[in-house]
């Protein structure tokens, strides 16, 4: 199987695992929405999620496995299972000490770490000190979430993707029966959300151990971490954590500042993240986690022609689909607000307030793809220093628009630095990499975006016509509303379709021959 089907294949694979697991999640929000809606509470818990959260997507999916999966897969390729098998159980018992640690100064410092990250709190009564409850409870979830992503590095390299993708449903599942179950036990409702969140943790877990034997990588403590190319992994580790996470740190800051912003920011910004993220979470993780294991097999076997051809497919397909996903999102903010959250404790109001932030985040979206696609390119060559130079830089500039914009956009103007930000670390990325690597097959690349963005006006023109038909403010009527954002969705993907093909989009015509393929068994 050539690299490009390959990355194609496990990309599909990857996807229609995730999309599963992220249409758990949307239940998940709509659920939390009607319950708790947003205010207080909700400000509490995302606030006090997004810290072991962005601890696992800085140090868990982002450093983690941008500086293990290269070194894994060079053990892999050069000296084999034996000694690759050698290194994962090293690296699993040295993460287990580190993050338990990590774990239990979190628990210790987490009236601290909420003072220092959303100082806003402290001015409404009792907000601050549910804040650090619910930290407390959830701060375990970092520990067994960074040995998921470890033990999802080992899967993806030898090309096993369905069990880490699917595993988050789990997640999903425990924090929807916690909610519904269990909520009426606690003085804070919200509290079990926290424990579900930690018993999802758990599970996840528990679902990679059994795949892994399965595969020749039995989990066993192995102590001796002098070993070279373990010491390997945590240098590289080290710039790592700011190159992979910037994005997320970047949210971290609109969240700082969303609490000095009228109650309920924190919660607007959480929502418009979760749709923002939907199309991120189905296809760009999903071609980063492909395109990953396939650059780093090429560049140890030192044939950079062949990663700079991997690299150019997973960019171009990472474009044919976030466009047309940016301009849904666009065009679709109020609608989807409305739809899925509206009801409960979540009204109108509410709605137009997340919508707000979703629009402003999806003019970024192709831009916080393609970083996602472009920073692992460095690792594979065993570069960490230029994806912190881009990665600074974007934190400073996401740091000077956001103190710009949040005056006279709110929460809004933070979403909208956080997307501004992002396309001057893409524009970084392309533009270093191109110097250090050569030619990336910029004509291809062009050629494919300004082909899905001439395909997406008359679907985005469509969209905005038909939304334009439904009073999305009014309660209740969910049959209209299903049904009008069903004739957007499947007109837009018709019209996109078609134009694609009529522009013989190289992406179109692939993905149409591989459904061919399918459907003729």
């Amino acid at each position: 199987m050539s690299e490009k089907k390959g990355i194609l294949k496990a990309a599909g694979v990857l996807g229609s695992a995730t999309i599963l697991s992220r249409v758990m999640g949307m239940v998940r929000d709509i659920v939390v929405a009607r319950l708790f809606g947003a205010g207080m509470a909700t400000d509490a818990f995302f606030a006090a999620f997004q810290i072991p959260n962005m601890l696992r997507r800085f140090f868990a999916e982002g450093a983690l496995t941008a500086a293990f999966v290269p070194t894994f897969s060079e053990t892999l390729v050069q000296e084999g299972e034996e000694k690759a098998r050698e290194l994962a159980n090293l690296c699993f018992t040295l993460l287990t000490m580190l993050v338990a640690l990590i774990t239990l100064l979190g628990i210790l410092f987490s009236p601290l770490i909420i003072k220092l990250m959303f100082p806003g709190f402290a001015a409404v009564p009792g907000k601050f000190e549910l804040t650090v409850l619910l930290n407390r409870i959830m701060f375990p979830y970092l520990f067994f979430i960074s040995l998921v992503a470890l033990c999802m590095g080992i899967l993806n390299t030898v090309r096993h993707f369905f069990t880490p993708a699917i595993s988050t449903v789990f997640l999903n599942i425990a924090m929807i029966l916690a909610a519904l179950l269990l909520r009426s036990f606690f003085h804070y409702p919200i509290t079990a959300l926290a424990v579900g969140v930690l018993l999802g943790g758990l599970i996840q877990l528990l679902l990679q151990l059994p795949v892994l034997w399965s595969k020749g990588f039995p989990i066993r403590p192995r102590f001796g971490f002098n070993d070279p190319k373990v010491k390997k992994i945590a240098l590289l580790m080290l710039p790592a954590t700011l190159g992979v996470g910037v994005y997320y740190l970047n949210i971290t800051v609109g969240n700082i500042l969303a609490s000095l912003l009228p109650q309920g920011s924190v919660s607007y910004l959480y929502y418009a993240q979760r749709l923002f993220e939907f199309p991120q979470g189905v296809f760009t993780v999903s071609v980063a986690q492909a395109v990953l294991p396939a650059m780093s097999r090429q560049a140890a076997e030192g044939d950079l022609e062949a990663m700079k051809d991997s690299l150019n497919y997973g960019v171009r397909l990472t474009l044919f689909v976030t466009i047309p996903a940016l301009v849904g999102l666009a065009v679709c903010a109020e609608p989807l607000m409305a739809l899925l959250f509206m009801g409960g404790q979540f009204d109108y109001t509410m709605a137009q307030q997340s919508a707000r932030a979703l629009l402003y985040y999806s003019t970024g979206l192709s831009c916080v793809a393609l970083v996602r696609v472009l920073a692992p390119a460095f690792y594979a060559l065993k570069d960490t220093k230029t994806p912190v130079i881009t990665a600074f830089i974007s934190f400073l500039l996401n740091l000077g628009f956001s103190l710009w914009l949040m005056g006279p956009l709110l929460h809004a103007g933070l979403a909208l630095a956080s997307s501004l930000s992002a396309l001057g670390n893409m524009l970084l990325l392309f533009w270093l990499l191109r110097r250090k690597a050569g030619l990336l097959g910029g004509r291809r690349i062009l050629r494919t975006a300004l082909s899905a963005v001439a395909a997406s006006l008359p679907m985005g023109l469509a969209a905005w016509w038909i939304s334009g038909a439904v009073n999305w403010s009014l309660p209740g009527q969910k049959l209209l509303k299903v049904t009008g954002l069903s004739g957007i969705v499947l007109t837009a993907l018709l019209i996109y379709g078609l134009f694609s093909y009529l522009f013989r989009s190289e992406e179109a015509t692939e993905f149409l021959g591989l459904v061919k393929k399918k459907i003729r068994g």
